[in-house]
C-alpha cells in the first residue's frame, strides 16, 4: 500500500508539472488541445514513474518523442531523464525490426503447413474443440497485444506481465485524477457557498 501511495504522489508531481509547463506554453487553448495536453502529460508521467523498467513505459515515451510539440514537455517534466526517452526509442525501434523478421518467417512456415493442418483436422473432428480454442486464445492475445503500448512487439509470457504492471499503472492514474476531480468539485462547492458581501 506504501508503495502505491508513493507512486501516486510521484504521478500527481509530475503530472502538474507537464500541466503546469504545457500551460504556460499555450494560453489560448480549445477544447482538443486541452484534452490532449491532459493525455500526453499523464502518460509522460505515468511512464516516468515506471523509470522505462518496463517495455509499455518506453513505448509511451517512445511515442510521445515522436512528436516535436512533445519535446519540450518531455525534458520539462523528465529533466536530466531525457537519456530514458532516447534510450526507450532505440530499444523499440530494434524490437520492431526483429518482430518483422519473425513474422514474416512465420507466415512462410504457416503457408507450407497449412495443407497437412487441414488433413490432420479432417480426420479428427475431436481436435475440433482444441483448434476453435487455439484460434480464441490467439485472438485475444492479438487484442491484448493492440491495447498494451508497444504491446504488439512482445512475446506471450512477458505479455502478460507487462499487461499487469500497466494495469497498476492505470488503476494509479485514474484515482489520482478522481482525488483531483474530487478536491476540484469540493472547492467549487465551497466558493460557491461563501456569499459575497455587496
Amino acid at each position: 500500500m506504501q508503495n502505491n501511495s508513493l507512486r501516486k504522489k510521484e504521478f500527481m508531481g509530475k503530472w502538474l508539472k507537464g500541466l503546469q509547463k504545457y500551460n504556460s506554453s499555450s494560453k489560448d487553448m480549445n477544447f482538443l488541445e486541452r484534452k490532449k495536453a491532459i493525455k500526453i502529460t499523464s502518460d509522460i508521467a505515468m511512464a516516468s514513474t515506471r523509470k522505462a523498467g518496463t517495455f509499455w513505459s518506453q513505448a509511451l515515451l517512445a511515442n510521445a518523442s515522436n512528436d516535436d510539440s512533445n519535446k519540450t514537455i518531455l525534458e520539462h517534466m523528465l529533466g536530466t531523464n531525457s537519456k530514458i526517452v532516447e534510450r526507450a526509442s532505440t530499444t523499440l525501434l530494434g524490437l520492431a525490426n526483429n518482430n518483422s523478421k519473425k513474422i514474416r518467417s512465420k507466415k512462410i512456415l504457416k503457408k507450407s503447413c497449412m495443407a497437412k493442418r487441414v488433413k490432420r483436422i479432417d480426420s479428427h473432428v475431436g481436435l475440433a474443440c482444441c483448434v476453435i480454442a487455439k484460434k480464441l486464445m490467439k485472438k485475444r492475445t492479438q487484442v491484448l497485444k493492440n491495447l498494451v503500448p508497444g504491446g504488439k512487439y512482445l512475446k506471450k509470457d512477458s505479455l502478460i506481465r507487462e499487461t499487469l504492471d500497466y494495469i497498476a499503472s492505470l488503476r494509479v492514474q485514474v484515482d489520482v485524477m478522481r482525488s483531483l476531480a474530487y478536491a476540484t468539485e469540493h472547492l467549487h462547492c465551497q466558493q460557491s457557498l461563501v456569499v459575497k458581501p455587496q
